[in-house]
């Protein structure tokens, strides 16, 4: 992916600021109207409807060069610095390009089942990894921005989650919308996996959510965060084999009965920040197919990528 420096939380001016008065003049009622009738018709008409309308007009831009200077304040106060290293950057919400370079981007050639990369080009379209061949998904295919075994990209992942650093979701949403393109363009909802609401309670957010509301801005695709519910208090994950893994997700997942029908015969993006061996959502997809979903798709920041 080529390096960008991403600028969020400043719009610049509509074009529609600095405009005059430019309203359309109705014609007259009667079947000869003079001249007289015209600019009468215009005068009532431009008193109406012109003045509430450049009012309007006025009230934006004065809204967003409020925001654009209450931007640039805060540039001085907190300069923009870079999400991983704190070096100057150009805008906030930005990598420096030292730690965008050090940050391994899954790009094409890929397995269109599992996202995971290719060691080279093999040629054709729609090519399956050995490893999906072997152990197909419950999902339909996966999408990820990075490998999680790269230092940068685990870091962004983990500040996320760990560390209350809510402000990531947005650069990191943004790069997720870019990666799975494919799978937005036919998505009718998002659905972020879920936490239990004890852990919830000891987080305080949910780091999937947050990232599903911007991609979600970004695709134009609904998100709907509360269509699948954690029944279960799985414990950690970590330290744990692919099939204890897999064991501790059973029965994790349900939809709840009021969300079914926006669930039902829909196709559905599961959105989650990290993918390790694919038990979390697998059992999430399982879940959501049994409620009657045409397609779940998996979307994530970074994933674990043990081969290909």
């Amino acid at each position: 992916m080529k390096h960008e420096e991403h600028e969020f939380g400043q719009s610049l001016p509509s074009p529609a600021c600095g405009r005059g008065w430019l309203d359309e003049v109705e014609p007259g009622e009667g079947p000869h109207p003079t001249l007289a009738d015209a600019r009468a018709t215009f005068s009532l008409k431009r008193e109406k409807d012109s003045r509430p309308a450049a009012l309007r007009r006025g009230l934006v831009c004065a809204t967003q060069y409020a925001r654009r200077a209450g931007s640039l304040a805060l540039d001085l106060v907190f300069p923009p610095a870079c999400l991983l290293c704190r070096r100057a950057v150009a805008g906030h919400g930005a990598l420096c390009a030292a730690c965008w370079g050090d940050i391994a981007f899954i790009e094409r050639p890929f397995c269109e089942r599992l996202g995971t990369p290719f060691d080279r080009d093999l040629g054709g379209a729609g090519l399956i990894s050995l490893e999906a061949s072997a152990d197909p998904p419950v999902f339909g295919r996966a999408r990820a921005v990075a490998r999680y075994d790269g230092d940068k990209a685990r870091g962004l992942a983990r500040r996320l989650k760990y560390y209350d650093r809510l402000e990531l979701a947005e650069p990191l949403g943004r790069w997720m919308a870019r990666a799975g393109a494919d799978l937005l363009s036919s998505a009718d909802v998002l659905v972020p996996v879920p936490l239990h609401r004890l852990r919830l309670f000891a987080r305080r957010f949910n780091q999937s959510a947050a990232l599903a509301r911007v991609v979600a801005r970004e695709s134009a695709v609904p998100v709907e965060a509360l269509a699948l519910e954690r029944v279960k208090p799985t414990p950690p994950q970590v330290g744990l084999t692919r099939a204890q893994r897999a064991a501790n997700m059973q029965g994790a997942f349900r939809v709840r009965e009021d969300m079914a029908i926006t669930i039902a015969g829909k196709n559905i993006v599961l959105v989650d920040d990290v993918l390790t061996s694919g038990a979390t959502v697998n059992a999430a997809a399982r879940t959501l197919l049994r409620a009657g979903a045409a397609r779940v798709d998996v979307l994530v920041f970074a994933r674990v990528v043990t081969g290909a």
